[in-house]
């Protein structure tokens, strides 16, 4: 098995970008502040602490409180970042995240971190894999996935100025970043990372550069696989998934969630509904067993030789 990502040169943890942008913003604009539940630290927030002490609130591990306080924040005026594990952010808290911030559509942006399975050894209390399908039926909420800490840093920006709820998805393990030239953050449509004819890689998150090294390992067998970096999971950009379908007759999602109701479940309805073609979803079925993020990675087959023998049965169902 691969080195540990962590331990990767080149490699970098989205946090820090997220960290670090946030830092700049509030710098600029007084009306930013952060509200964490006891989570300074695993939310790369100590910097942040020490420049703006006075615009940090910390609730302690009280989840629903701590998004309450959010939407009075925003209500004030304020534009409030929540920050706390991905978990807990959406589960013990989605109650208020749906009567507080979507129902009353208040300007307060969820910052979801170590989301997945990056907690790995914590077990299943600990993994966010339900996030996206808790979220996406909260259809005013914007739920942005950045792939590398240079998209993860233009979704905080955009989230800063983007009047509405916003939901980041962080992932505490360190990701490369894309090769893709000319880049620019566009919510609600796809990043090409990849073109190709014969079957679509739809992924988000840690998963979009496994799924641009599959591609490159199926381009030899002679298989050409379009990559798209589905970045916004709500609203799904429905104009590449249709393109998709169109073109290449076949499609696989990638995600580090439950494949229900996620991204490969948002592709599914809309391949249902308007271009009926063969997908194939990746991700999780479910509760996952305790162990290491690679372990886990490597058991569901969420790895690069994992994806392409994914997307040639998908081909093979396209030529059936």
């Amino acid at each position: 098995m691969a080195a540990p990502a962590a331990k990767q040169e080149g490699y970098f943890d989205c946090r820090d970008a997220w960290a670090q942008t946030l830092e700049s913003l509030a710098q600029q604009d007084p009306r930013i502040v952060a509200v964490v539940n006891d989570s300074v630290g695993s939310s790369k927030l100590g910097g942040f602490q020490k420049k703006f002490p006075e615009r940090l609130i910390n609730v302690g591990i009280a989840e629903q409180n701590m998004v309450g306080v959010g939407a009075g924040l925003a209500n004030g005026g304020r534009i409030p970042f929540v920050s706390a594990a991905s978990c807990f952010l959406t589960g013990r808290a989605l109650e208020q995240v749906k009567a507080d911030i979507a129902y009353a559509n208040f300007n307060v942006k969820l910052v979801g971190q170590s989301s997945g399975v990056a907690y790995g050894e914590l077990g299943p209390t600990h993994h966010s894999i339900e996030d996206f399908a808790w979220l996406r039926p909260l259809n005013n909420i914007a739920v942005v996935v950045p792939a590398d800490a240079w998209e993860t840093a233009e979704a905080v920006k955009w989230a800063a100025g983007h009047e509405g709820p916003v939901f980041i998805r962080l992932s505490r393990m360190p990701v490369p970043n894309l090769d893709v030239p000319d880049r620019q953050f566009q919510p609600g449509k796809a990043e090409l990372v990849r073109q190709g004819r014969d079957v679509t890689l739809i992924a988000c998150g840690t998963m979009v550069h496994l799924a641009a090294k599959a591609a490159l390992s199926l381009e030899a067998e002679g298989i050409a696989a379009r990559v798209l970096n589905m970045a916004t999971i709500n609203p799904l950009d429905d104009a590449a998934v249709a393109a998709a379908a169109g073109e290449t007759g076949a499609i696989v999602t990638i995600e580090e969630a439950n494949i229900r109701g996620g991204l490969g479940g948002a592709v599914a309805e809309y391949t249902a509904a308007n271009l009926p073609v063969p997908v194939e979803r990746m991700g999780f079925p479910g509760f996952v067993p305790t162990g290491s993020v690679e372990w886990l990675f490597e058991h569901f087959g969420l790895t690069a030789p994992g994806i392409a023998r994914v997307a040639r049965k998908a081909v093979g169902r396209k030529r059936a």
